[in-house]
């Protein structure tokens, strides 16, 4: 092994991690060194997941040369567990009849994830490469809406009619060779493929062969729409600790079951993807994206955001004459608004979450916002007290502390009402909260807070004394 280690992405590891650093630096030498055996022998060892993230963690030099030792011999459920990012990166370096083998091996829904974000022309090349009925599921599945539960879904699943027994059923799971690999529901299904009924495998495996199906089945089930978005998908496993659901088309026959796994991984993208949103960043950026990608999903949000500075900055040039006979209000002005951006993210914060979750509605919306404007007016006086108790000994001038408390009041409360009131109107008006709000929010808190501490000051101080 070389002195000078070979380079990989700067990653902070933690306790509890599946490698430490050395172990990332030692797979990395392994590459440079071209030492595949001992690469596949690993391969072997590791989940699939875990070979995605190692795959992911190594710089694009050193992931190009991988695929090149390798490529061919990387497990297909490895290419599910990569993010968006580097999917696309990995593609681009295989060759098509190793693609086509990967999608071939995989269950639907993980085989649309990698042939979704494939251009038009190599998604076309591996389609024409697998057999024809495969090749019309999955056709069909990416002829669906991106966020869907037809994309969602997988295409294999269990179904069986109303008059069989269990004995029947039993027989056919021992011996039928198109199930899928693992299950826990059965779906009973009447002559047009629609479904009437659910059974756990567990009633099964306690009931009598001669038993018929349609006796042991639940009639009331949660059924999904082939069009239903996934967060709305999401919600309802959440809400009804689903671990499975039969998807139906447009006429009501089964085409495809989403479970609870494909589920989790919705809710942990869609989580990712508003915390970014409420950062300013888009939705879609990875860490494993190069600068331009990086700056290029910022800028806009930047963009934007300069220009609210520059509003904010109005406000205080209306003031400029009270500011230079009162210094201490140029110290003073950073508080009052750091207080108000803060107060209005908190409440921001929590109502972009609930409107993602659906537990702020028209319905509530009413108590919500009058709740937060008073956690706004307790906080204010609150922090009116002791901020306006530090500027008046601080400056030794009460009247100054005086304003500062009235302005923190003034604050806190426009604070609150902009945290819950921008989100909720955003929303009505079919703009996603968690991408637009925060710039709003934190405009609104520094024009009033500017506009209030300044304006009182003058009033009161400038002006009065």
């Amino acid at each position: 092994m070389s002195e000078q280690l070979p380079e990989i992405n700067d990653v902070e590891l933690i306790d509890g991690e599946v490698f430490n650093y050395d172990e990332l630096q030692n797979f990395a030498a392994l590459i440079e060194t071209e030492s595949r055996r001992q690469i596949l022998r690993d391969f072997d060892e590791l989940h699939p997941s875990d070979i995605a993230e190692l795959i992911t963690l190594l710089s694009p030099d050193l992931r190009e040369k991988l695929i090149g030792l390798v490529g061919k011999k990387i497990p297909a459920e490895v290419f599910a567990e990569l993010d968006p990012g580097t999917l696309s990166e990995v593609v681009e370096l295989m060759d098509l009849r190793t693609l086509v083998s990967a999608v071939k091996d995989l269950e639907t829904d993980d085989a649309v994830f990698v042939l979704e974000d494939m251009d038009e022309a190599d998604q076309q090349e591996v389609l024409k490469k697998i057999p024809e009925s495969e090749r019309r599921i999955l056709q069909r599945a990416l002829d669906y809406p991106e966020d869907s539960a037809g994309r969602l879904m997988r295409s294999d699943y269990v179904a069986i009619p109303p008059f069989w027994t269990v004995g029947q059923t039993i027989d056919y799971l021992r011996d039928g060779t198109d199930l899928p690999d693992s299950f826990l529901e059965i779906y009973i299904v009447d002559p047009t493929h629609t479904p009437v009924g659910v059974v756990q495998l567990n009633q099964i495996l306690r009931a009598q062969r001669p038993r018929s199906m349609s006796d042991l089945q639940e009639s009331e089930f949660t059924v999904v729409s082939v069009s239903m978005d996934r967060e709305q998908v999401a919600r309802l496993f959440e809400r009804y600790n689903l671990v499975s659901a039969p998807v139906v088309d447009e006429d009501q026959r089964m085409v495809g079951v989403v479970t609870a796994d494909d589920v989790l991984e919705v809710i942990t993208e869609e989580a990712g993807e508003d915390i970014l949103r409420l950062g300013g960043v888009s939705g879609e950026q990875t860490i494993t994206d190069n600068v331009i990608q990086a700056t290029r999903s910022r800028f806009s949000w930047l963009l934007i955001n300069l220009g609210t500075a520059v509003l904010a900055s109005i406000v205080i040039a209306l003031f400029d004459a009270s500011i230079e006979k009162m210094v201490a209000l140029a110290v003073l002005m950073p508080i009052v608004a750091s207080m108000g951006g803060n107060a209005g993210t908190q409440t921001l914060t929590i109502a972009v979450r609930a409107l993602a979750t659906r537990e702020l509605l028209s319905l509530n919306a009413r108590r919500v916002i009058l709740r937060e404007m008073g956690v706004g007016l307790l906080n204010g006086l609150m922090f009116a007290v002791i901020g306006g108790l530090v500027a008046g000994f601080w400056f030794s001038d009460m009247w100054l502390g005086f304003v500062l408390g009235l302005a923190m009041i003034v604050t806190l409360i426009i604070a609150a009402l902009a945290g819950i009131l921008i989100p909720i109107g955003l929303d009505k008006a079919g703009i996603d909260p968690a991408i637009a709000s925060g710039v709003f929010v934190t405009t609104v808190t520094d024009v009033i807070g500017f506009f209030a501490f300044l304006g009182f000051a003058t009033v009161l101080l400038v002006q009065g004394g």
